[in-house]
Parts: C-alpha cells; sequence; structure tokens
C-alpha cells in the first residue's frame, strides 16, 4: 500500500499559541464534519503541551461535545506554551500519545509558531516512531509507516499568516478596537484631549491601520512603514492644523511593534511625552488582552467554521502527497497552501523589518494594504489641496438606509475636494435631490461621520419614473453637477439604469455618475458586498444569542425572522453564525412538508435532551407561511416536548454603528469611486457600478451589473454565499 493512498479513520484537532475569538467555531466546525463523514475525533488541550502530556489532555469528542460552544471566545481545548515540544525528545513523546491512540490526522489552529510546530512535527514522524519502537513504547507494524497528515488554520487576532486574507480572531479583535475607538472620541471631545491608542499586532500594523481608518483617527504608527528623523514633527504639525480647522480632539493609533527610525522599540510614552508639550494635554490607552477577549464577530464565526470543514474535506478528498496544507480564505474563495510556504513568507515580513528595509516588507502586505495607508494619510490632512478645478460633484443616499453610508460620503466628499470638486450633498435622497434641497459640505462637515449609523444626509425610498427626468434634468443643470455619486440599493439601480436608458432624450443628464452599493439586503449586483449587510449581520447574530440564552433555560423553539427581501444572505449566514438548526430562504421557498420534516427532527432532538433551537426565516420566504403560522403548525406537533416562540427583529437589523468591516468597505468603495471618476473614459457609459469581487475594488457599466440581476426578484443570478447553505444544515442535527 502506497503512504499516501493510507485512510484516515482518525483526527486529533488543537488550539495552540494565543488564543482568538472563533477557535470555538472552527472546533466545533472540524468535529462535526469529522464525525458527519464517519470519522473518529480527539481533541487535544493545551495545545502541543496537551500532546506532550497524553492522557487526559487527549480526550474524545462527540457531537454534543462542541454544542453551545459557537458564540463564546477564547477556547474550550485551552491552549498554552510547550517548551518541551522544542526539544525531540518533547515531540517524541507527544509522537508517542498520538500514534497510540491512532490518530492518522491532525488539525492545528493557531499562528505561525504554531503552524511551525505541526509541519516539524510531519516532517519527524517516521523517525520519531521507529525511536519509540527502539525504547520499547510502541510496536509498529511490516512495512512503510503511513504520513501524519496535516492540516493548518490561521487563528492570530494579528492577521499576520501568509495565505489566507484573513486569520480567525481578526476581525473579531478589529470590533474590540474600534468599539473603544468611538468611545474614547467622545470623552476626548469633551476635553479637547489627543489619544494614543496602542493595539496588538506585533510586527504587523494590520489592526492598527484597519483601526485608523474605520474609526477615522488622524494619525496611524505601524512596524511596516520607516519613520524618517522628523516624523514626530510631521505628527505635530498635523494634529495642530486639525485643531486650527476645529477638530476638537484627536486619536493617534500605534501598533505595539511600532519601532524608532533606528529600528528600536516605540513606546507609547513616548509618543504621548511629545505630543503633551507640542499639541496640549494627551492620555495613553493601552488596550491590552481586551481585544482577545469576548463572542466573535460573524465574519470570525463564518470564517472558522469555512475553513474548519474545508479542513476535514480536505484530509479526506484531497488528492496528494499528503504535503501539510493550511487552508486560508483568498479572494472569498477557500484555498490550501503549503505550510512551508505560510510560514517561510510569514516570517519573511519581520526579517525584512528587522533588516530595516521597510519598503520590501510594505510590498509584502499586498497592494490593498498600501492603498489603505495612502487613503488614511489623504483623509486625516485638515483641509483639501486641489490642483484643479473639476467643477461640483453631488452625492446622495437614497433607497433604504444602510450602516456605512456615513462613511461612504464621508471618504466621497474628501477625497473629491483634494481632487478639485466642490462637494454638494443631496438631502433625503432622490426626492429631495427633485426639490432641490441640496447644501454644500466642507471638509469639517464630515468630520465624525464615520462611527455613525444611518445617513446624515437623510435618505427615502424613490424610484424615479419618466416625468422625473426633465424636473432632474433641470435642477443638475442649475446645480452645475459635473459629476455624481450614487449611494445605495435596488432602486438606485433602476433610476441610474433609467437615467442611463434616457440620454438620447435627456443631454443634461450625460453626467459621469458612480454608483456604490449600500444595502443591508445584500441583493445588489457588481459586488460580492453592498455596505451595512456586515453590520445587520452582526446585529442579528447578537441578537440571536440573547435569544439562545431564554431558549435554553425553557426547552424552546425559536423562529427568528430576519430581512433580506428575497435574498437569502442574511439568513443563511446568520443561521451559519448563530448555529441556527435550519434556514428558511426565498431562493427554495417553504412547503408544509418542509415544516413537517423539521418539527419530526425537532421532536427526536429534544427527546435526546436537546434545550434550544433557533430556525432563521426570511421576511420573504413564503407568501402563505408565514413566522406566525409556522409557529403555530409547530407548537401544535411539538406537543410537550417544546414550546415555539417567534420574533420579528424588525429594522434594528439596520440600527447601531456600522461594523469596521462596513467602514472600511465603504472607503475602499469611495476612494475607487472618486478615482474612477478622474481616470476612466467616460465616453462610452455614463453610468458605472463599482463594487468588491473577491478583495479587489471593480467597476462596470450599469447594464452589464443589472444582466447579473435576477427578475422580478430583484436578486444576483449568481449568488455566492448559497454555497453555505449545505454548511449550516450538515453541522446541526
Amino acid at each position: 500500500m502506497h503512504t499516501e493512498d493510507h485512510i484516515i479513520r482518525t483526527i486529533a484537532v488543537m488550539t495552540s499559541g494565543g488564543d482568538a475569538p472563533g477557535m470555538n467555531a472552527a472546533i466545533r466546525a472540524v468535529v462535526r464534519r469529522a464525525i458527519s463523514r464517519g470519522l473518529k475525533v480527539y481533541g487535544i488541550k493545551r495545545g502541543w503541551l496537551g500532546a506532550v502530556e497524553g492522557g487526559e489532555a487527549i480526550t474524545e469528542l462527540d457531537w454534543a461535545s462542541v454544542g453551545g460552544i459557537l458564540q463564546r471566545g477564547g477556547t474550550i481545548l485551552g491552549t498554552a506554551r510547550c517548551h518541551q515540544f522544542m526539544a525531540r525528545d518533547g515531540r517524541r513523546q507527544a509522537a508517542i500519545h498520538l500514534y497510540r491512540l491512532g490518530i492518522d490526522a491532525l488539525v492545528v489552529i493557531g499562528g505561525d509558531g504554531s503552524l511551525t510546530g505541526a509541519m516539524i512535527l510531519q516532517e519527524e514522524w517516521p523517525e520519531l516512531l521507529k525511536e519509540a519502537e527502539a525504547l520499547g513504547a510502541i510496536d509498529l507494524p511490516d512495512g512503510p509507516i503511513p504520513p501524519l497528515r496535516i492540516v493548518g488554520l490561521p487563528g492570530s487576532i494579528d492577521n499576520d499568516t501568509y495565505g489566507s486574507d484573513m486569520s480567525i480572531g481578526a476581525d473579531t479583535a478589529l470590533h474590540r478596537i474600534v468599539t473603544a475607538a468611538d468611545q474614547l472620541t467622545s470623552t476626548a471631545s469633551a476635553h479637547q484631549r489627543t489619544f494614543v491608542i496602542e493595539v496588538m499586532g506585533r510586527n504587523c500594523g494590520y489592526l492598527a491601520l484597519a483601526s485608523a481608518l474605520a474609526s477615522g483617527s488622524q494619525w496611524v504608527i505601524i512596524p511596516e512603514e520607516e519613520l524618517d528623523a522628523r516624523w514626530h514633527q510631521k505628527m505635530v504639525r498635523s494634529l495642530r492644523r486639525g485643531r486650527d480647522a476645529g477638530r476638537q480632539h484627536a486619536l493617534v493609533v500605534m501598533a505595539e511593534g511600532a519601532r524608532h527610525p533606528d529600528g528600536l522599540p516605540l513606546e507609547a510614552s513616548t509618543v504621548k511625552t511629545i505630543l503633551d508639550k507640542r499639541v496640549g494635554e494627551t492620555r495613553v490607552t493601552v488596550l491590552g488582552h481586551v481585544q482577545r477577549g469576548g463572542s466573535p464577530s460573524a465574519f470570525d464565526r463564518i470564517l472558522a467554521m469555512t475553513l474548519g470543514a474545508a479542513a476535514v474535506d480536505h484530509l479526506l478528498d484531497a488528492k496528494e502527497d499528503g504535503t501539510p496544507v493550511m487552508m486560508g480564505l483568498r479572494e472569498n474563495q477557500v484555498v490550501a497552501t503549503p505550510l512551508h510556504e505560510v510560514i517561510e513568507n510569514s516570517r519573511r515580513v519581520v526579517d525584512l523589518i528587522d533588516a530595516g528595509e521597510y519598503g520590501k516588507a510594505m510590498n509584502l502586505r499586498g497592494v490593498s494594504f498600501q492603498s489603505q495607508l495612502n487613503l488614511l494619510k489623504t483623509l486625516t490632512a485638515s483641509e483639501a489641496k486641489p490642483e484643479t478645478d473639476r467643477g461640483n460633484l453631488l452625492i446622495l443616499t437614497t433607497g433604504h438606509d444602510a450602516p456605512g453610508m456615513n462613511q461612504v460620503v464621508r471618504v466621497a466628499a474628501r477625497l473629491a475636494m483634494n481632487k478639485g470638486y466642490r462637494v454638494l450633498g443631496a438631502l433625503y435622497g432622490m426626492e429631495g435631490l427633485l426639490q432641490g434641497q441640496v447644501r454644500e459640505l466642507g471638509w469639517m462637515d464630515v468630520s465624525g461621520w464615520a462611527a455613525r449609523g444611518g445617513s446624515e444626509l437623510g435618505t427615502g425610498y424613490y424610484l424615479l419614473e419618466e416625468p422625473d427626468l426633465p424636473v432632474l434634468e433641470d435642477v443638475l443643470k442649475s446645480l452645475e453637477i459635473s459629476a455624481i455619486v450614487l449611494v445605495g440599493g435596488t432602486s438606485v439601480y433602476r433610476s441610474a439604469h433609467l437615467i442611463a436608458s434616457r440620454l438620447d432624450a435627456y443631454p443634461g443628464l450625460a453626467i459621469p455618475t458612480i454608483l456604490i452599493p449600500a444595502s443591508i439586503n445584500n441583493n445588489v449586483p457588481g459586488t460580492d458586498f453592498a455596505v451595512g449587510a456586515d453590520t445587520a449581520l452582526n446585529n442579528i447574530i447578537q441578537a440571536v444569542d440573547k435569544i439562545k440564552d431564554t431558549a435554553g433555560a425553557n426547552k424552546r423553539v425559536f423562529i427568528v425572522q430576519v430581512m433580506g427581501f428575497h435574498s437569502g444572505y442574511l439568513a443563511i449566514l446568520s443561521g451559519l453564525a448563530s448555529g441556527a438548526e435550519d434556514v428558511f430562504i426565498p431562493e427554495e421557498g417553504i412547503s408544509l412538508k418542509q415544516i413537517v420534516e423539521q418539527v419530526k427532527k425537532l421532536r427526536e432532538s429534544f427527546a435526546r435532551g436537546r434545550r434550544l433551537s433557533i430556525i432563521i426565516l426570511n421576511e420573504m420566504a413564503s407568501p402563505t407561511y408565514d413566522v406566525h403560522m409556522i409557529q403555530r403548525i409547530m407548537s401544535e406537533e411539538g406537543g410537550d416536548l417544546f414550546d415555539v416562540r417567534s420574533i420579528i427583529l424588525g429594522h434594528i437589523q439596520r440600527g447601531g454603528s456600522p461594523t469596521p468591516f462596513d467602514r472600511i468597505l465603504g472607503a475602499r468603495l469611495a476612494a475607487s469611486a472618486i478615482e474612477a471618476l478622474t481616470t476612466l473614459d467616460w465616453q462610452e457609459t455614463k453610468v458605472r457600478v463599482i463594487g468588491l469581487r473577491g478583495n479587489q475594488v471593480v467597476s462596470e457599466s450599469i447594464n452589464d451589473a443589472l444582466a447579473e440581476m435576477a427578475w422580478p426578484q430583484e436578486r444576483p443570478k449568481d449568488q455566492w454565499f448559497m454555497r453555505y447553505l449545505d454548511l449550516v444544515r450538515s453541522l446541526e442535527i
């Protein structure tokens, strides 16, 4: 038998290195996917230390072992440093314990240090077992020794692991930082103070840079950017200009791995001393381990479960030679990267920073990282510095409001001013524009908008019709508009399409127009994500987490109705992130048979001791079986085994401060929109859509975008999130 044909029957999962929110979600996915595919599963406690100790530190896990852990922070398996594993004797002891239990494969969740340990163990595995046999610890069968299969998952809040656009825990850490920054802004503004916020990140500036961009901070200091000898003078001048322009406070975000120009560590206290003397009263907040704590965000839960299930599938299905890999997310797709490549490239950035080769280190971080840094520098200026006069730019938010709209307007307005536009904002969307309700936006007018929900300009659902076009033409002509930025959902697409189709009749509407998708339903074409959808998703899972507490205390089934219109995005991903029993979506519809089958499964599981169940229902899943009818049917059929309650979350899904993801997405799309207005050839098409595909911002004509839509449902024909539907159902009983 060839070693690569060895059949895997038993796997083990461990978490190692620093804990990261979402690790429990990954454990849950690994365990349940493995069991559903006929494997025996062990959990190794305290990382490599548990592997070395053996005994009770390696315990078998079943389906119920990982129930109720999805929303918990930290890791149920624990983690610890293990100096013994660094020595060959320790690794041999770990190999003995794994071999005795028949463990064929290992899923390791952690950072580059943990993954390095896994790769070394895999390389030494045959020799370690031979040494163990020579010592009388184990007996080996005749023939070649099957390899220990290894799959790693990136678990690190620093987001410094090569091979994945995001690592498990990074998004949650970003939530913690941005929330703290928003709260500090209040007190900083009240006292006219400057705050220095030190965040984690070791040699990776991702958390500092992303949180600075998302929170509207005025300065950032990261390890990848070389500081010149007069860096502090530039910082002081920038903050002073902001004060002179009317800014009441300032936030400076710095990574814990920041360095002086000579390469030595730069302390937050040093930055404070400089600012105290030259800007004014300054305080330092070191967030520390609070960044690791608490319930994981929706993104981290989904990422962790996706990669966890993919790890098991890779072990069983991959046609390869058993090379250790890490599963990661690239361009919104799960990919496997050889482990040696992950480790080499992850460490290379650190080596370059240590050697003072900052340019090369920055290049390894990628174009997106560099563009965000450049964008932040432009946004943190106190005033515009245009080189040319480009006329008047009109910005309007229209359709239903979505969290993150204000960030879009803030970034678009400031970048447009910097390009030479005079910026006008339409009040209350398309309807307000038709009535001529417009005001000019200055640089400081949009200060502080990044953290605000809703729309400061106001919005409203209004579909343009043919009689509106001459009125709109007159308004735009009177305002001397030379470019337009539209922000909104499907109604904006339809209005924009009407304009584009009638330019011959109304030449005054032939103005370069960029449409930025913003909709909590995420049901618009031309982009994988619309601004606002991530915030709505997090609002849902936060509500469901609370519902689960009361459901579990009383043996209840809760049917939770969410928004989404004719798109199942919110239902499917909130179902996955909250551990729902099932989801009802408009793409499938609802039948009585489906409800009855669901009741049968619920009766069986509650009879075995289940205490709670969540079912997510899209608001448009069925015109007949609404939330109340489904509740009545399930209550009748459930008998005395469980109680059934329903809740309609409603507009709570739209509310609150936008998540870091939506703020950064809004900033990226707005920046690309202004760039497109000043660089693209607008002769062929006057209306374009800008969106995020994978990790790339792209643009296309409004006609091409609408060709991707399914009518009359008003949702894209190709919905990438539908691939998660089977995962939702396979991880539940």
